[in-house]
């Protein structure tokens, strides 16, 4: 009985595209106002909403345009008229923590980001 060692086979497998869509369709309607479903979305959209802040989209608190720039140290929020705001020191899923120094005095700021209005 010989051995075969080094013998190489050579598999082409072509792949074929299905033009319609059959791949993403479980087979059965999804629930939209199940729990489960509003609580996924619930989730994308907060997930959104950070991702927006996050990359320094322009969002909107009462009539004045503010955006947020990351640094190594936390960030901070800066206005587009006036400039600097306060310094971020945590950013969480739907909440961000600033604070800011008015005459000697620390003041904390906490943004919903559930509540903000993202400029396009």
């Amino acid at each position: 009985m010989t051995k075969l060692n080094k013998v190489v086979m050579e598999v082409k497998v072509e792949k074929v595209n299905k033009v319609d869509n059959r791949v993403n369709n479980t087979g059965r309607p999804v629930n939209k106002k199940s729990a489960r479903q509003v609580r996924l979305a619930k989730q994308a959209h907060y997930a959104n909403v950070n991702d927006k802040f996050v990359s320094g989209n322009a969002f909107k608190v009462k009539n004045d345009v503010y955006t947020y720039s990351a640094s190594k140290n936390g960030g901070c929020i800066v206005s587009k008229t006036t400039g600097y705001v306060c310094n971020v020191e945590y950013v969480g899923r739907t909440k961000v923590k600033c604070y800011t120094f008015v005459l000697g005095k620390q003041v904390k700021v906490e943004l919903n980001l559930k509540t903000l209005e993202f400029v396009s």
